[in-house]
């Protein structure tokens, strides 16, 4: 190989390695940071008729015995300025201290159809990068991988306020649970995340 051809060989490499490195700094590059959203949640403990009432005309998850713990939350932030289509957020409601998320969770917004109830890999990206949320990524499990309950999903920075609801069957208090935002872009790669309660 000639000094031409080797030097051409390196000049490509390097090319591609640069190009690579800039689109990913570009692709995972927030549109907005925290501040923007400018987020804060409430989460405290109510009766059946309250989480009820506030998930109407949705239907709230309905506790089954007497020592059920009935949790209502509520996530509300600003619209950030310009465009954000591809912007989605997931709101996570965690046990902190035996990292578990709730089973069954019900969600509302003023436009309901942008928001709901699932998991995705943005989930573990978040988890290996912020430790306060261990326990919301999938878990090895009996040889394989499992999820411990679900979280928020929202599909647009449009539909504040996120109304949601949960039954605690574990004997843990509002106290013992943390709420966060995770701000995640349209390939599920993880900008952000936000620690609202503690």
């Amino acid at each position: 190989m000639s000094k031409r051809q080797r030097a051409a060989l390196i000049l490509g490499a390097v090319l591609i390695v640069a190009g690579v490195t800039v689109w990913h700094r570009w692709h995972d590059r927030p549109p907005f940071g925290p501040a923007a959203l400018g987020a804060r949640a409430t989460l405290r403990q109510v009766d059946q008729a309250t989480a009820d009432a506030a998930l109407a005309p949705a239907q709230a998850v309905v506790a089954t015995g007497a020592s059920d713990l009935i949790l209502l939350g509520q996530v509300t932030w600003a619209r950030p300025p310009g465009s954000h289509r591809d912007v989605s957020l997931r709101i996570v409601l965690l046990d902190k201290h035996r990292h578990v998320l709730p089973g069954f969770i019900a969600v509302t917004s003023p436009d309901p159809d942008r928001v709901g109830v699932g998991w995705d890999g943005s989930l573990d990206r978040a988890e290996h990068r912020y430790p306060w949320l261990e326990g919301a990524g999938t878990q090895e499990a009996d040889g394989g991988f499992r999820t411990t309950g679900s979280v928020v999903t929202v599909s647009s920075v449009d539909a504040s306020p996120v109304t949601f609801q949960t039954v605690l069957h574990t004997g843990a208090t509002a106290a013992d649970m943390l709420v966060g935002l995770i701000c995640a872009g349209p390939d599920g790669q993880v900008y952000w995340a936000e620690r609202l309660v503690n």
